[in-house]
């Protein structure tokens, strides 16, 4: 399941928490693809907290709380770490990453937090939902196999990683605009993990992440090096490659205020144009500028000779600036030229 679902089931259980109608939620999927990232940006649109328990980490009496006499009774010490609406808030998101690399004595600890939201005279408070992930056993991760019992206490969903969802992410957080534009032309190597090979880098969601804070950074050869660090040794020359041919791009600023319409004769090249006028829709956008610019670039969309790159162009404009590119005159004769297109890629 791609991220953008998978984040929307994530907002919806967080939300139902305190209506009474939340199933706690276990997220599975390889290395490097963002499942925790996903957490936290449920937390973050809703402002709420997420305490993050690392069970691989924890001894089953660090769950349950340690045991102190009262009188001719044994009590339990809660946990500070567990949910308190007086120290946390009423609501938030209680995080268990990891789950299945815990030993089988401390997710049995947690059954009961689990299914019953209390460990003893402990309580989840209601407005709190439940979320965990964990590695596949064929992930080369430290794993268990989640006891029968621990998996029915969830509702499991797959996460995969998904180039659109990747893209408009990035676009939010201000990735280099050449790195969009290189996996929009290599997409397989978004994510390329084989376990067999034992990688210790491999290109994924999380390590070209990696690679943008090497290219803020490095140049030459040291940034080939810091990219063969974080993505492996295939995506930093296939990377560095691309990089190399951008030295032939047009102008892109000129495209951006109209004042040209070149288009470079290489497909990857088309591919960074393309990432670069987004990334400068997205600034425009902050400055309340974007619609004459965004004119100019469904013109620019017009004149692409591959049309499947100017739907591309004009989808991720969509995307990233808003659905007000469709009340510009110019939206209107590029849709006209393209529908064959657009209805293909539907059908």
């Amino acid at each position: 399941m791609r991220h953008s679902q998978v984040q929307h089931i994530l907002d919806r259980e967080f939300t139902s928490a305190a209506e009474g109608h939340h199933t706690p939620v276990m997220l599975w999927g390889p290395p490097g693809i963002g499942k925790s990232d996903l957490v936290r940006q449920v937390a973050e649109k809703h402002r709420a907290p997420v305490i993050d328990l690392r069970l691989s980490q924890m001894e089953p009496s660090d769950l349950r709380g340690i045991p102190f006499r009262v009188g001719e009774t044994v009590e339990w010490a809660v946990p500070a770490m567990l949910p308190d609406t007086d120290r946390h808030g009423e609501v938030g998101i209680l995080f268990l990453d990891e789950i299945n690399a815990a030993p089988p004595s401390v997710s049995a600890a947690a059954y009961q937090l689990i299914l019953d939201r209390r460990l003893g005279d402990y309580q989840v408070p209601q407005g709190w939902a439940i979320v965990a992930a964990g590695n596949r056993q064929g992930d080369r991760a430290v794993t268990y196999t989640m006891p029968a019992p621990l998996a029915n206490r969830f509702s499991h969903f797959e996460v995969e990683p998904n180039l659109e969802d990747w893209t408009l992410w990035a676009f939010s957080q201000g990735i280099d605009e050449r790195l969009i534009a290189f996996l929009r032309f290599r997409p397989d190597l978004l994510f390329d993990f084989d376990p067999a090979h034992n990688p210790t880098a491999f290109p994924s969601p999380k390590t070209w992440e990696f690679a943008h804070r090497a290219m803020c950074k490095f140049e030459g050869a040291l940034l080939q090096g810091a990219l063969q660090a974080c993505v492996g040794e295939v995506g930093a020359v296939e990377l560095m490659a691309f990089l190399h041919h951008l030295e032939e791009m047009p102008d892109v600023d000129t495209i951006a205020r109209g004042e040209s319409r070149e288009v470079p004769e290489g497909i990857e090249l088309q591919y960074a144009v393309a990432a670069a006028l987004v990334r400068r829709a997205v600034s425009a956008k902050l400055e309340g500028k974007s619609n004459g610019m965004c004119g100019h670039l469904l013109d620019y969309a017009r004149a692409l000779p591959l049309r499947e790159m100017g739907v591309m162009l004009v989808v991720d404009l969509h995307r990233n600036v808003g659905p007000e590119i469709c009340q510009l005159p110019q939206f209107a004769e590029w849709a006209t030229e393209v529908g064959d297109v657009v209805l293909s890629r539907e059908a």
